[in-house]
């Protein structure tokens, strides 16, 4: 039998696979389609402290390969997530990371903060995507020095392992990570949603009242395939892949690349169940590889 599980050094997933913030919902969505202790963890989606409505439909539009999302990280509050979060670890014993996000650098410690004090949390993934509204919707990963500030900020604040979540879209990716590495992130997660947009020809404007939005999906995996190379080149922290993954076949190459484990996203969004069927797809590279462990490839791509 093909060995899945991952070791993040700080902790041992019995999978590869983690479902990605904001395509997973709050888990509980997710029970009547399949077991999900067969997953290594699940994201919430990414909540402040606050309730938060979000951005104005449309939301969603589908583009070739892809999907550019505009949902303006709407939520119910910590309050309610928290609720949520005991529902749902009474139901399954998938390890739960929550995903933090904050309008300002103390509000993203404070939730931190609030998260890491419960028992039912596993980790938490900063969510430095996320826009900055004091520093005028600057995006905190856009910056080296802002991320090392951050990151030291939120780790002064709890005692969970602490992922940070990088942008792909910060003109030197490697250099956020490294800020992020040296400043305590236990772990990296890469990549977030590069920066696009959809227009409508009859109307003259942009689909989205942000003019702005998110591509993720198929599309976008050879270039997130690059920068999660890219990062683990100089990594000494586990870096966790994300961008496009759809198929077992999908995750080996993120392995092969460096990666630790992997999120698996937008796929979710069309195949609810897509982590059973890539479960079984990646025993099956596995074996057609003639490999037990996921160890063995990871990082061992020739180039």
């Amino acid at each position: 039998m093909a060995d899945l599980s991952v070791d993040l050094g700080f902790r041992v997933l019995k999978s590869p696979l983690i479902t990605a913030s904001g395509t997973f919902g709050y888990g509980e969505e997710f029970l009547p389609f399949y077991d999900l202790d067969i997953l290594g963890a699940i994201v919430m989606k990414g909540i402040f402290r606050d309730p938060r409505p979000g951005n104005p439909p449309p939301r969603l539009h589908e583009t070739p390969a892809g999907l550019l999302n505009s949902i303006g990280l709407a939520g119910p509050g910590s309050a309610a997530l928290q609720e949520i979060i005991r529902r749902l670890h009474a139901r399954t014993a998938v390890p739960i990371i929550v995903n933090v996000c904050g309008e300002d650098d103390e509000e993203f410690a404070e939730v931190a903060a609030l998260f890491s004090a419960m028992d039912e949390v596993a980790m938490l993934e900063l969510n430095i995507s996320c826009p900055n509204v004091r520093q005028g919707g600057a995006c905190p990963a856009q910056d080296a020095g802002h991320t090392a500030r951050l990151v030291r900020q939120v780790k002064d604040r709890v005692r969970k392992p602490l992922i940070v979540k990088l942008s792909p879209n910060a003109v030197d990716i490697v250099a956020v990570a490294q800020a992020a590495q040296d400043s305590g992130a236990d772990a990296l997660s890469l990549v977030n949603t590069f920066l696009g947009m959809a227009v409508d020809i009859t109307t003259r404007r942009p689909v989205f009242a942000n003019v702005y939005a998110g591509l993720s999906g198929p599309a976008i995996k050879p270039l997130a395939l690059r920068l999660v190379r890219e990062v683990c080149r100089r990594a000494y922290v586990p870096v966790i892949g994300m961008g496009g993954i759809a198929s077992g076949h999908d995750v080996l190459e993120y392995f092969l690349v460096g990666a630790a484990a992997v999120q698996i996203g937008t796929i979710n969004f069309r195949e609810p169940a897509a982590a059973l069927r890539i479960t079984g797809e990646i025993e099956a590279e596995m074996e057609r590889l003639k490999i037990k462990s996921l160890s063995e490839i990871r990082g061992q791509l020739q180039a």
